[in-house]
């Protein structure tokens, strides 16, 4: 007899519907021996509502939960410094599933010839499998493939957005269409929610079965992950066949670090936010979380949260939340319902029309990629920003805007211009690849603005000049706490 689907009641369909997915639509396993959620982009196990979702549905029908996270070297621009935050937040995952009593498993797929079907297997012996809802990184394109091949239902979840995407039905014009509709959303969204863990423990018959699933493909062991130090995952990472140029960053993953910053900036910066997230001399005016988010290290909601708690002066406040909430979660609307959401062919007419106008107008200076990459333009500012994505995996919010927009000025096309905007963001940013990092490069070339008269080159789009960032930061502070000033190139291998 098959068993019952286990998710039918109020705070289900209060809750869960909404972030919730159906990728396949095939019926779930009655022989099935664990419910497995594969973690994929919501790397921990707090405010997880794909997590949440298959601990009801096990509790429901008697069943063990297999939490599978796996990592290999085949995502685009895949390299050591992301290899590295991925394998420090699968540490304290892991660490923290062995306290709860969580059956956790990391796979490192050093090798682009290893085995590729770890998850498969393991689904083939699920009831159903819940996973992460992510529109961005190439997880969605994975999802459909892999929910095509799968013989049990597939769910995907989303623990991403504070407000369930699913609730907006198109994408949003701009900001001000959005914004309402989220304030209305959101005290509900962010209402505390108990995690529960699995009543039914995985067995050691089913945890050595499960080792040898994923053996069957190759040699592949699930990693010890939960032990290792630094200089260990530092050895794991050298051994895998990705981009070891691109290197690990000061700024360590996980939710350990995660908390400690999201800590110490609501204490010490969140008091002070709405007058101090411009001024990109100061590392500590803003929140700097966007990795973290990124990676699914911290959640949203308890972000959100807890500065509502903070008790912080409203603009404050408010100018954190709309960050957080209003310009994030707009990004992830048009990432999920745009086709094509990173080309030039999805922003809105009046955009392509003003490029094709100006898409030939002579451009002040032209710099290869390599020169751009290895910030060796004629402007200090540009330099300095680029330095601090290289160096660090990441820029401050300002002068993210003004790199961005610059590079429309310094090279042949539009097109050429958001390439390359791609390419450097995602080799080097810690949030590469993001629907915010999408929004952002997305937002330089038009996305939610309205014209702006019509300049050369520019033509209708908001214009933005390094030469006037002086009026809005401490510009020369900035070169100097980035060391983009120096004689030589910021450090590429």
């Amino acid at each position: 007899m098959p068993r019952p689907h286990a998710l039918t009641d109020d705070y289900v369909r209060d809750q869960l519907v909404p972030r919730t997915v159906d990728l396949n639509g095939k019926t779930y396993r009655p022989d099935g021996e664990y419910v497995l959620y594969w973690m994929q982009s919501t790397h921990r196990l707090d405010d997880n509502w794909g997590l949440r979702a298959a601990v009801r549905t096990a509790d429901r029908l008697n069943l063990p939960v297999v939490v599978h996270q796996g990592l290999d070297p085949t995502y685009p621009h895949a390299s050591a410094r992301h290899h590295t935050f991925i394998l420090q937040g699968a540490r304290d995952t892991a660490r923290q599933a062995e306290a709860l009593g969580i059956h956790y498993q990391f796979v490192l797929r050093p090798r682009r010839a290893d085995d590729a079907r770890v998850v498969d297997r393991l689904a083939a012996r699920a009831y159903v499998v819940f996973t992460d809802l992510f529109p961005t990184a190439g997880i969605r394109e994975r999802l459909v493939r892999f929910a095509e091949r799968a013989s049990c239902r597939v769910l995907a979840v989303d623990s991403v957005c504070t407000v369930p995407s699913g609730l907006f039905e198109k994408a949003e014009y701009a900001a001000r269409t959005i914004r309402p509709k989220l304030g209305r959303l959101l005290a509900h969204a962010i209402e505390p929610v108990k995690d529960v863990t699995p009543r039914r423990s995985v067995s050691a018959a089913l945890a050595k079965s499960l080792r040898a699933v994923v053996r069957e493909g190759g040699g592949l062991e699930p990693l010890t992950i939960a032990t290792m130090d630094d200089e260990a995952i530092a050895r794991a990472v050298a051994a895998c066949e990705i981009d070891q140029h691109v290197r690990a960053v000061p700024l360590a993953g996980g939710s350990r670090a995660a908390d400690a910053r999201w800590t110490q900036f609501l204490h010490d910066g969140l008091r002070q936010y709405d007058e101090r997230r411009n001024e990109a001399s100061d590392d500590d005016g803003t929140s700097r979380l966007s990795p973290y988010l990124h990676f699914g290290q911290i959640s949203s909601a308890r972000v959100v949260r807890e500065a509502q708690a903070g008790g912080v002066g409203a603009a404050n406040l408010d100018a954190f939340v709309q960050q957080i909430t209003t310009w994030r979660e707009l990004s992830y609307n048009w990432c999920v319902r745009t086709p094509n959401f990173d080309q030039i062919a999805a922003l809105p007419a009046w955009v392509q029309r003003t490029m094709q106008e100006h898409e030939h107008d002579p451009r002040p200076v032209l710099y290869s990629l390599e020169q751009l990459e290895r910030a060796q333009t004629g402007d200090r500012l540009w330099n300095a920003a680029q330095t601090e994505l290289v160096q660090q995996g990441i820029i401050h919010n300002y002068p993210r805007m003004l790199w961005g927009k610059t590079v429309l000025l310094w090279t042949h096309t539009y097109e050429e211009a958001r390439n390359w905007l791609f390419h450097l963001n995602d080799k080097y940013a810690l949030d590469g690849r993001d629907a915010n990092s999408v929004g952002g490069i997305m937002w330089c070339l038009g996305l939610w603005d309205r014209p702006w008269g019509n300049k050369p080159i520019w033509g209708g789009l908001r214009p933005m000049a390094t030469a006037r960032a002086k009026t809005k930061f401490d510009v020369e502070g900035y070169i100097a706490r980035v060391g983009g000033d120096a004689d030589s190139p910021p450090r590429l291998l």
